[in-house]
């Protein structure tokens, strides 16, 4: 079964070919090269819903995406679904510079990161001529590191400290991070789906 990847990111392709390929080896994952659309949403799913909305009406294919953020309780819940261009920029240095700022020395650390991944079908309308929808939510809780450390991963995860580590989201494996990540989380959900309706194994 093919798949298009509703996203221009290319760190999201790559971590989403680890995370399913592994679950559904039969599936084939093909790269979005259409229009991006506003994501003007005001949660996550909603914005998830709206790439791959546009990214099935494309390309006429099923079609899977993902809107996910750090939401950091002290700051009420920012950057939240403004996580992609907090500081007003599409930067991730600049984006987690800012959080970290406006945190300062407040003691009350404590985030989260979630994911809302979901899938649109083209392929399966119903008696209204909608199309099959459907979205799962991973969530990732932890805490805000008082500086920045680590190489590995993307967007805030070198101040994101998961709950049980000590070190953080850019400091561990792709794999380890895959295994318990917010976006791991949402996808290992949504595997379950793409396989129960296209037999994929």
């Amino acid at each position: 079964m093919r798949v298009v990847v509703a996203t221009h990111n290319a760190h999201k392709v790559a971590e989403l070919q680890r995370i399913l390929g592994a679950a559904l080896p039969s599936l084939e994952l093909l790269p979005y090269d259409g229009p991006a659309p506003d994501e003007d949403g005001g949660t996550f799913a909603e914005n998830a819903l709206i790439k791959a909305r546009a990214a099935a009406a494309h390309t006429g294919l099923p079609a899977i995406a993902d809107d996910s953020g750090v939401s950091v309780d002290a700051l009420a819940g920012a950057p939240g679904v403004d996580s992609a261009h907090y500081s007003g920029e599409r930067d991730d240095t600049a984006n987690l510079r800012l959080v970290l700022s406006n945190l300062g020395d407040e003691s009350n650390r404590a985030a989260q990161f979630t994911c809302a991944a979901a899938l649109v079908d083209p392929l399966e309308v119903d008696e209204n001529g909608v199309a099959f929808e459907h979205v799962e939510l991973g969530v990732w809780p932890g805490t805000i590191a008082l500086e920045a450390a680590g190489v590995g991963g993307f967007g805030y995860d070198p101040i994101f400290i998961p709950e049980g580590l000590t070190v953080t989201s850019a400091e561990i494996s792709a794999d380890e991070k895959n295994a318990i990540s917010h976006r791991g989380r949402a996808f290992a959900a949504l595997a379950r789906v793409l396989a129960e309706r296209y037999g994929a194994q």
